[in-house]
């Protein structure tokens, strides 16, 4: 039996830069069938998000302090596999290095992307 998608998706943004944090909220308020659950400035930080709040999806930088993006999520697809994440990267090669350095990822963005591509890669999760 195939479950159906949420109505309503529950997502978490991780970025260190403010400004990131920000944009990224901004474009989700504009989406009824999204929902912001928290934001996180660290990899230490959205691990333990992830635990709390449980969310659907998460927009995750892999270069933060305390704790990489590569580093945590591999540790939320180990407590919670059902969690998608959206790697974001300014890294150039950044799709490849994410697979080298053992990310594991639903889908992949470059920081360059336009906000509303990553709205649209959100739903092509689901």
């Amino acid at each position: 039996m195939v479950s159906s998608p949420p109505t309503v998706l529950k997502v978490l943004i991780a970025d260190d830069h403010e400004l990131t944090r920000c944009t990224l909220k901004l474009t989700l308020m504009r989406h009824s069938y999204l929902k912001l659950v928290g934001m996180a400035c660290n990899g230490q930080e959205v691990v333990q998000q992830v635990m709390e709040k449980r969310p659907d999806v998460v927009i995750l930088d892999m270069h933060m302090p305390v704790m990489d993006g590569w580093s945590a999520s591999r540790l939320i697809k180990q407590q919670f596999p059902e969690t998608r994440i959206v790697a974001y990267s300014s890294v150039e090669g950044g799709k490849a290095k994410a697979l080298n350095e053992g990310a594991i990822v639903d889908a992949f963005c470059e920081k360059g992307t336009c906000v509303n591509q990553i709205v649209e890669v959100i739903r092509s999760l689901f």
